[in-house]
């Protein structure tokens, strides 16, 4: 069986299709209108290995924050779709990322509990047109609507573009060991993982 899933989602402030398959990596079209996020998506996309499509069209003229948030809801609806009742995955996942002088560390828990923490801090307050305060936006979107716990945490690092580039590596990383299939039942000794 395919894992994959198909997102539409239109608002009077965005209007997204998102396209995930998590069992087949190919190289996707993102745009999202703000290039330094297509960037990070893609960094994303190719280290979990799944194959992701984005098309969003937002209210930029505004800022970004819309269109980011809006996108982590897509892409946290589609993981949770795609990954079904669980059955067989992993479960947890996590990775410690070095991109250059930036050091990151993401632990996720597919467990049907949304939670996010998130202990960064940016010393630049965007990246080309990206806000880097919408960094944590999108994380608590994805988290939010895919019922997956995540700990994203930054050792060190100076550079915001190489912090970005390190938590969206590690949260790819972390995400391919969590949804491995690794045998046939339930991850949860409470026998379910969707109440």
């Amino acid at each position: 069986m395919v894992r994959e899933a198909l997102i539409n989602r239109k608002t009077k402030e965005t209007e997204i299709k998102l396209e995930l398959n998590l069992d087949e990596y190919s190289e996707g079209n993102i745009n999202t209108g703000i290039g330094f996020f297509n960037h990070m998506l893609t960094l994303f996309a190719f280290r979990a290995g799944i194959k992701l499509n984005v098309d969003c069209k937002g209210d930029l003229e505004i800022d970004g924050h819309h269109t980011v948030e809006d996108i982590g809801i897509c892409l946290g609806q589609a993981i949770k779709k795609a990954i079904g009742d669980k059955k067989g995955i992993n479960r947890y996942g996590s990775s410690r990322i070095p991109m250059d002088e930036s050091l990151a560390l993401v632990d996720l828990s597919i467990s049907n509990r949304s939670f996010l923490v998130f202990n960064v801090e940016m010393p630049s307050t965007r990246v080309g047109e990206f806000e880097t305060e919408l960094t944590e936006e999108f994380f608590l979107a994805v988290a939010n609507n895919s019922g997956i716990t995540m700990h994203i945490n930054l050792e060190y690092g100076r550079n915001t573009h190489h912090i970005n580039e390190a938590i969206f590596v590690a949260f790819g990383d972390a995400l391919k060991k969590a949804i491995r299939i690794t045998g046939d039942v339930i991850p949860s000794t409470k026998g379910t993982l969707s109440l």
